[in-house]
C-alpha cells in the first residue's frame, strides 16, 4: 500500500472532521440524541431479533422462513434478511433514520418493523446495497433485481431486472446507471445440481445492453465498494472498477505480485472514509489493498485461521479480526500490522461444515458486538481496551449480526 497516498487520504478525512467541528453550534432547539440497534439472526431457527444496544432489551422478533444472512442498507434504514434455502428475502425497517441539514444531521427513531414486502426468486445469496438502491442476485434464477429502498419503506417493490446470463453463484453491483455482473462459463460441464464456475465480469447499461468486452476474473467471488471504486476477488488478482464517464466503468486488474504466497482473495471489505480494501488471502492471512498504490498489496499473516473480520466505520484506522483461537485482533490499516489482541471467546474451530455456528462481528458506538452462539450471548467489547463490558443474552444460537445507528439532532 502506498503509505504516502494513504496518509494523504487519512489527513483529508481528518480535515473534513475538523471542518465539521468548526461549524456553528446547534441552535437552542436542537438536542443531540444517539440510538443504536442490533439485528441478530438465529443459526437454526428462522428468527431475526431487533435489540436495543443501549439496554440489551429485545425490541421485536420476526418469524421468517429460513436460515438468514443479514445485510444493512447503505442508509441503515433497512436490513435485508436473505434466506437462500427458502428462496426469499425479507426486509426489516430498522427505525433509525438520518437526514442531512448541512451543519448537522437529524435523527428520527421509530419502532422497527418487518416490511410487507418479500423479494422472491430461486436461491438469493448476495444482496449488495449501493446508495439508495440494493441489488439481489439469485444464483439458481440466473437473474438479479434492483430495488429502491424508498419504495420498500413505502411497502412496495418496483423491480428492475438484470439478466445474469445463466444460473451461477454470482453477484451484481450497481455503479451509476451501469451494472457490473458476474459471468458464468456456460460451456463448462457440470454435475447435476451444481452451478457453472465464474469466468469474468461484464458491464451492462440501463437498457440491459453489454458495454465493452467481458473482463476475465476467474472464480469471481467477493465484492466491496470504497469511495467511488468497486472491487472483486479473482484468482488472478483483484479486479477494480472505476467510474468512466460516458464510456461506462473502467476495469483494471491488480494482479497478485510474485512476492505473495500462493492464494487469492475471496472476501472483501471497503473503507468508507478512506479509500482502501481489506480482503482475506486464504484462511490465515489478509491483505490491505490500495488500488492507486505502486505496490497495491500488503500481506498480514494471522496466528490462526480467520473466523470473521469487520472495519470500524468511525475509527477509520481500525479493523477487527476474530481468529479461531478466540482472540480478537486490532489491525492498524495505516501501518499494515496487527496492533494488539485479547481473548474474547472460547476457541471456535474452522473445521467442520462452513455453516456451523461461529461468532460474527459488528461495530456499534465504539464497541464491538460479537455473537457467541455456544453460550446464547452477544458479547460487547470496548474497541479501545478490548475488554468485555457486558453481555446481552439472546435466546437460541445468535449468529449473523448487523448494527445500525449513530447520533443526530432532534427537535
Amino acid at each position: 500500500m502506498n503509505l504516502r497516498s494513504t496518509r494523504m487520504r487519512l489527513l483529508s478525512a481528518v480535515a473534513a472532521v475538523l471542518a465539521l467541528a468548526a461549524q456553528p453550534a446547534f441552535a437552542e432547539d436542537h438536542e443531540t440524541k444517539e440510538a443504536w440497534r442490533l439485528f441478530v439472526a438465529d443459526h437454526t431457527q428462522p428468527i431475526v431479533r431487533a435489540i436495543d444496544f443501549d439496554d440489551g432489551k429485545e425490541l421485536s422478533r420476526y418469524d421468517i422462513k429460513g436460515y438468514a444472512a443479514l445485510t444493512a442498507s447503505a442508509s441503515g434504514q433497512t436490513v435485508f434478511a436473505t434466506q437462500s434455502d427458502a428462496d426469499i428475502v425479507h426486509v426489516i425497517k430498522t427505525g433509525i433514520e438520518f437526514s442531512d441539514h448541512g451543519e448537522h444531521r437529524d435523527l428520527e427513531v421509530s419502532a422497527p418493523a418487518l416490511l410487507p414486502v418479500a423479494l422472491e426468486g430461486s436461491r438469493p445469496v448476495h444482496v449488495v446495497p449501493h446508495g439508495e438502491e440494493a441489488i439481489i442476485f439469485y444464483d439458481r434464477g440466473g437473474k438479479a433485481e434492483i430495488v429502491d429502498e424508498g419504495d420498500l419503506l413505502d411497502g412496495k417493490a418496483e423491480i428492475r431486472p438484470v439478466d445474469a446470463t445463466a444460473p451461477h453463484h454470482g453477484v451484481a453491483v450497481t455503479m451509476g446507471k451501469y451494472v457490473l455482473v458476474s459471468v458464468p462459463d456456460t460451456t463448462a460441464e457440470t454435475k447435476p445440481d451444481t452451478l457453472p464456475p465464474r469466468i469474468g465480469l461484464r458491464v451492462v447499461d440501463a437498457d440491459g445492453k453489454q458495454v465493452g468486452d467481458l473482463t476475465k476474473c476467474t472464480d469471481l467471488h467477493g465484492e466491496a465498494t470504497s469511495a467511488r471504486l468497486v472491487a472483486f476477488g479473482c484468482k488472478e488478482g483483484v479486479l477494480v472498477a472505476r467510474p468512466g464517464g460516458a464510456g461506462g466503468p473502467q476495469l483494471d486488474m491488480l494482479a497478485y505480485p510474485e512476492t505473495l504466497p500462493k492464494g487469492y482473495v475471496g472476501t472483501l471489505l471497503g473503507g468508507k472514509s478512506m479509500q482502501f480494501f481489506l480482503g482475506n488471502y486464504g484462511e490465515d492471512k489478509v491483505v490491505l489493498i490500495d488500488a492507486d498504490g505502486d505496490a497495491p498489496y500488503r500481506l498480514i499473516e494471522l496466528p490462526t485461521r480467520r473466523v470473521d473480520f469487520v472495519l470500524d466505520p468511525a475509527n477509520i484506522r481500525n479493523a477487527y479480526i476474530l481468529t479461531e483461537d478466540g482472540d480478537l485482533h486490532v489491525l492498524d490499516v495505516i501501518k499494515g500490522e496487527l496492533a494488539r489482541k485479547a481473548k474474547v471467546t472460547e476457541p471456535y474451530s474452522k473445521d467442520g461444515h462452513w455453516r456451523d455456528p461461529r461468532p460474527r462481528l459488528a461495530v456499534a458506538d465504539g464497541k464491538i458486538a460479537i455473537t457467541d452462539p455456544r453460550h446464547s450471548l452477544v458479547r460487547v467489547v470496548d474497541a479501545a481496551t478490548l475488554r468485555e463490558e457486558r453481555t446481552i443474552g439472546v435466546e437460541g444460537q445468535p449468529f449473523a449480526i448487523v448494527a445500525v445507528g449513530g447520533s443526530g439532532a432532534t427537535h
